[in-house]
């Protein structure tokens, strides 16, 4: 409710905010993402606004109640934060809550009542707030910048990213990492839809409305740390799915006929602002909504649906997305180079002492990390340490970042370079770029090397298209140098990284020295910087299984020969992480028992470890391969 004494407040434009102080703001919301868990107890919610100063600010929000976070629904909506601090990180202004915080949003639609969501229960609200709310309405309808992308499932295309407000019908379990939800917009896909089969009593939802209306939902996977936010939405919800993925599947039916249909993904992370947000009824996007659906004619047959075969059903414990049905296809066989040896039993391998070499016939009771990406790691063969790579939301920051204080001149060129600036006037950003001379000329792009300052992830994979290589920089001063939490080097899809705990930075000056060479070299760029540079591994913990007893086996050094897939490529290739996702699913079905899991015939060694307390015996697989 309004408090009865309403108190002035004086607000700050985001162009005159200072670090150190407390102010309050009024701003447009460019981006957000909808609130997640930390890692700690806490949500936290990122929102990034705007006003007409054309400046922004980052805010970042911590709670260990969700509800009291700022309630942001859409790119556009106008928000109102009392007591928020200013502080500075990499160089730019990020606002965080402080005492007595509190947050009003506003639907961004011109003309929309002005009736704030809050978890506050008493607030101001005057007639010079709602000129303030109006007047940032009106301002944001000019502006690209605020775009929002949502869509209704009649406008979709393949491959596309968009955002989906819908009513939930429906809704299931598949597994731990995968949640299956059946929505509806009232609008029809122009290409057929997959549909998930799931048991009948597994499925949350009215079971004659989900049979009248099929050939009008659509079925949403919903990954990894979306799942928990999955399970508590209640069928009946109207929601908006952040950044859902719609992939184009191909199939071949008995005639040989290729058929295709989309699948809806929401995938894992918060890049993108990915997630989930449940609307209220007095919403005026719902409101629209349940107008729409109350008009749907009922009566139109079912155009738009692939029913599978019970052969292809993705059942309660299936795989998550489609790889059930390639898997099906697919013939996994694992195999020793060592063929002379006899197959040793576990039960014996476990009481024999280390160091030792095995045959072993098993099967794969469970593995870890069971989110496939993160089995990719970094590795430095000089101080043998293990780092993760930087997700794509780690990377856009880091490379954002790299563009801090270069004095803003047309370009900073030196004699074995020559700089643009690339205006990126949608954002109001500058990305600077440098090409590197050879033998005093320029090259063309498909031999070039250039550094970059202050590119986005997205850009960085785009110029990675059209030149040989590039090195992201920072910029000190008039200098530029390298940060390597970072890429050093990037080169089509191989993106190098280099060990900090190793690596002696030299200036990136003597990356004159190369010019007269033939050509980029990743090894001689890295000695010429004074770089040790990582090597990509697969670091995998297999659970093995036979009649007499199962052992843990790490996948490591010899992984690559075990995949015969690049760990350096599989991170930014799709299709080698669904080859990837397709074989452990072969080798470890869901839903069925071990009995039923296929065997592995492999090389397993065993070794002495000690972690300082006890000394343990290890095992790792070796000299195996799949085919």
């Amino acid at each position: 409710m309004m408090s009865g004494s309403a108190q002035k407040y004086v607000y700050t434009k985001l162009d005159q905010i200072k670090e150190g102080t407390v102010v309050n703001l009024y701003g447009v919301v460019k981006f957000f993402k909808v609130p997640y868990r930390s890692k700690g107890t806490d949500y936290c919610s990122t929102v990034t606004i705007m006003d007409q100063s054309n400046a922004k600010l980052t805010c970042t929000f911590f709670s260990g109640n969700q509800d009291t976070l700022p309630k942001i629904y859409s790119i556009g909506d106008i928000v109102r934060f009392h007591r928020i601090k200013i502080t500075q990180f990499n160089s730019e202004f990020l606002g965080i809550s402080s005492n007595g915080f509190s947050a009003l949003v506003f639907e961004g639609t011109a003309g929309a009542p002005p009736l704030p969501r809050t978890s506050s229960k008493t607030y101001s609200f005057t007639e010079e707030d709602h000129k303030i709310v109006e007047s940032l309405r009106i301002w944001q309808m000019g502006q690209q910048t605020f775009s929002n992308l949502r869509l209704k499932l009649s406008d979709i295309k393949p491959e596309q990213y968009f955002n989906l407000i819908c009513h939930l019908v429906g809704k299931a379990a598949l597994d731990k990492a995968c949640y299956l939800l059946k929505v509806w917009d009232g609008s029809k896909c122009a290409l057929p839809t997959w549909k998930v089969c799931v048991e009948e009593e597994a499925l949350e939802g009215d079971a004659d409305f989900l049979s009248h209306h099929q050939h009008l939902t659509v079925d949403v996977l919903v990954y990894d740390n979306h799942v928990e936010a999955a399970k508590s939405l209640k069928v009946g919800s109207y929601i908006v799915i952040q950044n859902l993925h719609a992939k184009l599947h191909n199939t071949c039916n008995e005639n040989q006929a290729q058929n295709s249909y989309l699948e809806f993904h929401l995938h894992g992370g918060t890049l993108y602002g990915r997630g989930i947000t449940i609307l209220p009824e007095n919403d005026i996007d719902v409101q629209e909504l349940q107008k729409v659906l109350n008009t749907v004619n009922l009566n139109e047959e079912p155009k738009c649906s692939v029913d599978l075969s019970s052969d292809n059903r993705l059942s309660q414990k299936s795989p998550p997305f489609d790889a059930l049905e390639r898997c099906q296809q697919l013939s996994v066989t694992v195999h020793p180079t060592r063929q002379e040896w006899l197959t040793t039993p576990l039960s014996t391998v476990v009481k024999t002492k280390p160091p030792q070499k095995f045959r072993v016939k098993v099967r794969l009771r469970s593995f870890q990390p069971q989110h496939l990406y993160q089995s990719v790691k970094l590795h430095c063969t000089k101080c043998s340490t293990l780092q993760d790579i930087p997700d794509e939301e780690r990377l856009d920051n880091i490379l954002q970042g790299n563009y801090t204080n270069c004095p803003d001149t047309d370009a900073q060129n030196a004699y074995w370079y020559q700089s643009v600036k690339w205006k990126r006037n949608e954002e109001n950003r500058t990305v600077t770029i440098h090409f590197v001379k050879k033998h005093d000329m320029l090259q063309n792009p498909q031999e070039s090397l250039i550094m970059v300052e202050g590119g986005t992830f997205k850009e960085f994979c785009k110029l990675s298209r059209e030149f040989n290589s590039i090195i992201p920089v920072t910029c000190n001063q008039a200098n530029l140098e390298l940060d390597l939490s970072a890429p050093f080097l990037v080169q089509g899809n191989r993106w190098h990284y280099g060990c900090r705990n190793c690596s002696s930075l030299k200036s990136i000056e003597t990356l004159n020295s190369l010019t007269h060479e033939g050509s980029w070299n990743a090894t001689e760029i890295a000695k010429a910087l004074g770089i040790e540079p990582l090597t990509y591994v697969f670091l995998m913990n297999l659970t093995l299984e036979d009649e007499t007893g199962s052992l843990n086996a790490y996948l490591w050094r010899h992984a690559e020969q075990f995949f015969q897939i690049s760990p350096s490529e599989i991170f930014m290739v799709n299709i080698l992480q669904e080859q990837l996702n397709d074989i452990m699913t072969t080798l470890c079905p869901p839903g069925k028992s071990i009995g039923e899991y296929p065997w592995m015939d492999c090389c397993i060694t065993s070794y002495h470890s000690c972690d300082g307390r006890e000394e343990q015996n290890l095992y790792e697989i070796f000299d195996t391969l799949i085919s």
